[in-house]
């Protein structure tokens, strides 16, 4: 007898794998969604502390 994997042994397999991609790459792409809208906001309570920051020195905000 030969060592190896039969035909049928290799193509359930490389069917499994790509039952699991399917599955993972949606969950993936909306962690990948939720993180650049967390960086956003946080961008933005950066820019709300630095013109408060201006503010409380000039008593104005830029223009």
């Amino acid at each position: 007898m030969s060592k190896g994997f039969t035909l049928i042994e290799i193509l359930v397999t490389i069917a499994i794998i790509a039952i699991l991609a399917a599955i993972a790459l949606p969950t993936f792409s909306a962690y990948k969604v939720k993180s650049y809208n967390g960086a956003a906001l946080s961008d933005l309570k950066n820019l709300q502390i630095i013109l408060e920051s201006h503010y409380a020195d000039v008593y104005e905000y830029p223009h």
